[in-house]
């Protein structure tokens, strides 16, 4: 009998053990019935894993993050929101999302991936609003429970590749404009790796700017969302990485944004690399010196006072 409360004992040890370290919630960003630009549809969102183990996530229509929290023994006070990329037609969710969730974890920063709205015509009025709109609802959700969370309100950053980091860098150049203009969804910092930046010829991803803008598409609208053109002197700072060879997205989408922020004397660090590609996140086996980017990234983290 000793024996088996012995085994219960431990088993429940063991379960609380786990419990503490995974800490992760997952967070609607919008009540219920109150998301905006909402149209009723027949999308239904899907999840799939390819043989490589990248999870694709595609028609999202309900918004939502999950919290990674730091362990307090490690906490720096420091968090980032995590957009993945996929054109603005899926999400690469794993290897663009929770796996830098857990690398940050252990670094002692707490993450949050964000699950935000595809465009899509069928599921929402002017699509080109919705990802912006969700990124700015999930930063406010992030220093709203800061206190929760033991983040400090002044330590949040935004973090995305491709198509996501297109989203980072337009919350970063976007969120003081329009109507929906507020100081809380400001991030702190960007992180953008391979990013989409601009949406104008020749340097442009077609397929996430015609994703994004949709039917609206026009002039007016590829000017508003080439971020290079937003950048202002309340832009947050910048860490960029990009492979010179990068065939989908070129590598002067962060050139361009390297050098906007430059021109305005905001503190920018970028690292390019001739052998890479594409969509590679920690996955830099046989790239050459493009193994060497996460270290860099950590080096700029300690040096902001974002690490200890």
């Amino acid at each position: 009998m000793k024996k088996i409360s012995a085994i219960l004992i431990a088993l429940g040890l063991s379960a609380i053990s786990f419990q503490s370290m995974s800490q992760t919630e997952t967070i609607n960003l919008w009540p219920e019935g109150k998301v905006p630009n909402f149209k009723s549809s027949t999308i239904h969102e899907k999840s799939e894993t390819d043989a490589s183990g990248i999870l694709r996530i595609s028609g999202v229509t309900v918004p939502t993050m999950t919290a990674y929290i730091a362990p307090k023994e490690k906490a720096t006070g420091a968090a980032i929101m995590i957009c993945p990329g996929g054109g603005y037609g899926i999400l690469a969710a794993s290897h663009e999302g929770s796996d830098f969730a857990k690398w940050f974890n252990d670094h002692g920063i707490s993450a949050f991936v964000l699950k935000y709205r595809l465009p899509n015509e069928k599921a929402m009025t002017h699509q080109h609003e919705v990802p912006l709109m969700d990124a700015m609802q999930a930063m406010k959700l992030i220093r709203q429970s800061a206190g929760k969370w033991n983040i400090d309100k002044d330590k949040i950053g935004a973090m995305g590749f491709s198509a996501g980091g297109h989203l980072a860098a337009t919350l970063s150049t976007h969120y003081n404009m329009g109507e929906k203009a507020s100081e809380e969804a400001k991030p702190n910092f960007s992180i953008l790796l391979y990013p989409v930046i601009s949406f104008m010829p020749n340097i442009s991803h077609g397929g996430s700017r015609d994703n994004l803008l949709g039917p609206e598409k026009s002039d007016e609208l590829i000017k508003y969302y080439s971020n290079e053109l937003q950048v202002s002197a309340k832009t947050p700072p910048a860490f960029l990485v990009h492979a010179e060879d990068d065939g989908a997205v070129p590598v002067e989408n962060s050139i361009e944004y390297y050098l906007a922020l430059k021109k305005l004397k905001i503190s920018a660090e970028m690292h390019l690399y001739p052998l890479g590609g594409h969509g590679y996140g920690f996955r830099t086996e046989g790239k050459g010196s493009l193994a060497n980017w996460p270290a860099a990234m950590e080096g700029w983290l300690k040096a902001m006072g974002y690490t200890k």
